[in-house]
């Protein structure tokens, strides 16, 4: 057997262990240059939350299964270092593919080390062991949740199983000694076990409660113990990670950042050059510098949790940057996150913000990272785990979907991210497109990050959703008195008002033909109007009917459409608008342009919806106050033309929006005179939270655990299944930890379904681009290119991708890599984007 080794691992018999194989040359990563690999990692990762020595540890034993006789012969089978004629080890690996457990045997290792101590040792057994146990599968559940069966102590029951399935006993005598030794040592030492005590006290000390036994039994305290457990959990998925791909293919190694970015004060030097030499041009632009000198004197405060509230069309973007960066660099925090709910927003800030951050000269995303769609499968290959992104950057942005997923969803992908959000800015534009079903949970994630973690959570919106005036005791925001970034709102509002909301709701509803008659007699009038719509099928229809206007140009937007597909028609709506004078436009569009989608229209038609998306929609209207007052119309379809019965957030918000919209007509002056006003919009919120108070810890139904339950419980105290436990085991778990963690990341959906990406062929860029992509056999190479495919890729749900499927309209880019791309153009249209159905002439790429 010949091959070359990288370090070599040998015991006393002088055999060499292998980790990983790379295909050229069958070169070696021996297991013992591996396991102090992921160590190193793990422990500088685990430093941010005060636990270098525990990732240590879980990364010296993630793997010890490794040494067994089992996994050594399927490796060198699988990789072809054994030969099925000559070697007697040969076995059949196809058969053998992830069923020899090398991960149970480091958890069973910790977890007999100290399970016989004291009390604390237990819980600091039970944490260390899980991540070990789990680092293949996503957290296991430490109490089962499976549908039509009794709760089981999964916990147990994994370090339980037999020697024979783990190998423990074979690895022992097998192992490095030397290895052995230094992962006894770490366990000996005192700071293994007394580091999670100080933690309980942190966590503790920050819960609501009179009590300690109050604090102790609420659902926020075992939450939060949770995620401690995930962040170090992280630190682990993605030292792993990194040491493999670093192994399997060196060149990708060298490209990425680790860290070593562009220093704060020269991304500060490079913002407050584009800002001194803005010049305003408009009364609305002094407003907007005063927004961020309002931002840069609060940079200077501590980190915590704050709320950074401007009306519409304030400069939120550049004003939140300059806090940020001032922020980060005051505090020495590593890199600055910005979470948004609409791809469409990613596209044209990070634009805005590249720019400025990565002027000529400086390497493109070096800087600012984009990480968006889904294009690597959960069910990663070792190619796609060195093609998923860890959000190595200095400046970082992402949806809430990728960082709600990063939180609470299943596998390894995104919980691999988490230790990211440790000593950061999390800067949440547009904070009340926040899932109502994950309020709870996400209060008390934002609590851990700023309370325990170094991290400042800055919540950004023209409509706070008052995430601090819920249920305490189940997850309410901390914002600490005086931590809104703007001094004076309600006389900002005052100041920024230049649009009036007009409600044209009528009994039996606006036909659709009536919609599109109304939206011509605006661009008649006064030369543009957006329509903005609740589906993507209102939006075709009306467009059809409008798109042969003679004199306008009739445009559509959705988010069927990919992100460079959608900024060249923005690019186009722009120009006309901005010309001078503007040229007759006419745009139908879903609700994805009204949050942060920098447009100037004269009027807006807005089918009703919730009062923050009516207010959102305003900011598209008359933005930059070039007309003494623009006008937002608000309409209600008929109920034949708009089916909302899947919409369930959009149709309540248009319930409550109906009836917030009624006081105000009864009663004006109570309202500030301005239906989307400060007080409207926090009498709208006490309504529309009172309304679903019952759904904020994300509710799961019987048909998914054979329970009704809900996430907050699994991820926390678990109830329910504790209950469960001991109605039949006639006793109480033994186990600090209860949590179903793997039943509730499979249940937690960021989206209703979740999505897949698709690249597609916009353009002969993106021609290009999938061709370069299906010739790239070398993954460092293939990295870059996915980064660029973002910008070309459409998140289709799981039906449409069953479809495409089906018509043989996707195929991936390379075996192995499940990274899709749509082969047949039809699908994929230049008016709508990309359908289930085709649409434009046959055209299968060649590639």
């Amino acid at each position: 057997m010949l091959f070359h080794t990288d370090h070599s691992s040998r015991t006393n018999s002088n055999k060499l262990f292998i980790a990983h194989v790379r295909g050229e040359g069958n070169i070696c990563q021996s297991l013992e240059a591996h396991l102090h690999g992921v160590a190193k990692l793990a422990s500088g990762f685990a430093s941010k939350f005060g636990l270098s020595s525990q990732g240590e540890l879980i990364g010296l034993l993630h793997d010890l299964g490794k040494y067994s006789s089992a996994f050594q012969a399927y490796i060198q089978t699988v990789t072809g270092l054994l030969n099925q004629d000559e070697d007697e080890e040969f076995v059949d690996a196809a058969g053998l593919k992830g069923k020899i457990d090398h991960s149970t045997g480091g958890a069973q290792f910790i977890w007999q080390h100290l399970a016989g101590k004291d009390a604390l040792a237990q819980v600091a057994g039970e944490i260390l062991a899980i991540c070990v146990a789990s680092h293949h599968s996503g957290l296991i559940d430490c109490l089962t949740s499976s549908m039509g069966q009794p709760t089981e102590d999964g916990f147990a029951k994994r370090m339980s199983k037999s020697a024979e399935k783990t190998h423990l006993q074979e690895v022992l005598d097998k192992a490095d000694p030397i290895l052995l030794d230094e992962a006894r040592h770490l366990l000996k030492q005192p700071e293994i076990t007394q580091a999670f005590l100080a933690w309980d006290s942190k966590i503790l000390g920050a819960v609501a409660g009179s009590t300690a036994v109050e604090k102790s039994t609420s659902p926020v305290y075992k939450q939060q113990i949770g995620l401690l457990v995930r962040a170090l959990f992280s630190c682990l998925l993605d030292a792993d990670r990194i040491d493999t791909a670093d192994f399997e293919h060196p060149g990708g190694a060298r490209r990425r950042q680790r860290g070593n970015y562009t220093p704060w004060q020269t991304l500060i030097a490079r913002l407050e050059s584009h800002l001194a030499n803005f010049t305003p041009a408009q009364p609305i632009d002094d407003l907007r510098q005063q927004i961020s000198r309002h931002c840069l004197e609060a940079a200077t405060r501590g980190t915590g949790i704050y709320t950074l509230t401007v009306p519409t069309g304030g400069g939120k973007t550049l004003a939140s940057l300059r806090f940020a960066l001032h922020h980060a660099h005051k505090h020495g925090l590593d890199r600055v996150i910005y979470v948004i709910p609409f791809t469409s927003i990613i596209d044209q800030n990070a634009e805005v913000v590249r720019k400025i951050l990565e002027p000529e000269g400086v390497e493109p995303g070096s800087v600012v990272l984009e990480h968006h769609s889904n294009l690597t499968p959960e069910d990663q290959t070792w190619r796609s785990k060195i093609l998923s992104e860890n959000w190595d950057a200095p400046v970082v942005y992402t949806t809430m979907v990728q960082l709600l997923e990063t939180l609470f969803g299943a596998g390894t992908r995104g919980a691999r991210r988490m230790h990211q959000l440790a000593n950061a800015v999390l800067v949440f534009d547009e904070i009340q497109s926040l899932p109502v079903r994950c309020v709870h949970l996400f209060n008390n994630a934002m609590n851990f990050l700023a309370d325990h973690c170094r991290s400042t959570v800055v919540l950004c919106t023209a409509t706070q959703p008052l995430l601090d005036r819920i249920d305490a005791a189940k997850g309410a925001i901390r914002i600490p008195p005086g931590n809104e970034l703007i001094q004076d709102v309600r006389q900002l509002f005052d100041d920024l008002k230049r649009v009036e909301v007009v409600n044209l709701r009528k009994p039996g509803g606006w036909s659709q033909e009536d919609i599109a008659a109304l939206a011509q007699e605006q661009v008649k009038a006064i030369g543009s109007c957006l329509v903005i719509v609740n589906t993507k099928k209102t939006a075709q229809a009306l467009y059809r009917l409008c798109r042969s206007h003679p004199d306008t140009a009739v445009f559509h937007l959705s988010t069927s459409m990919c992100p460079a597909h959608r900024k060249a028609r923005l690019d186009a709506i722009r120009s006309r608008l901005e010309a001078n004078p503007p040229l007759p436009t006419l745009c139908f569009s879903t609700q994805l342009i009204e949050a942060g989608v920098d447009v100037d229209f004269a009027s807006v038609i807005r089918y009703a919806a919730g009062l923050d998306s009516i207010a959102q929609a305003a900011g598209r209207c008359n933005r930059n106050g070039r007309l003494d007052c623009g006008k937002v119309y608000v309409v209600n379809p008929r109920d034949e033309d708009e089916n909302l019965s899947k919409l369930p957030d959009i149709l309540i918000g248009r319930e409550m929006a109906n009836r917030v919209l009624d006081d105000y007509d009864a009663d004006p002056e109570k309202y500030g005179s301005n239906r989307i006003g400060p007080e409207a919009m926090a009498w709208y919120y006490t309504n529309y939270f009172f309304q679903r108070a019952s759904e904020m810890g994300y509710r799961v139904s019987a048909n998914t655990l054979g329970r009704d339950d809900n996430l907050l419980n699994l991820l926390s105290d678990n109830p329910l299944a504790v209950s469960d436990y001991a109605r039949t085991k006639k006793r109480a778990p033994a186990r600090f930890l209860r949590q179903s963690f793997m039943s509730a990341a499979r249940a937690f959906k960021a989206i209703d379904a979740p999505t897949r990406g698709v690249i597609v062929p916009h353009g002969e860029a993106g021609k290009a681009l999938i061709a370069d992509l299906c010739a790239a056999y070398m993954p460092d190479k293939e990295f870059e290119l996915l980064r660029r495919a973002q910008q070309y890729s459409v998140n289709v749900l799981p039906h449409q991708l069953e479809a495409l499927s089906k018509a043989k309209a996707v195929h991936e880019i390379q075996d192995g890599t499940g990274i899709l791309y749509l082969v047949d153009a039809r699908y994929y249209s230049d008016e709508f984007g990309l359908s289930d159905t085709p649409e434009g002439l046959m055209e299968v790429l060649s590639v």
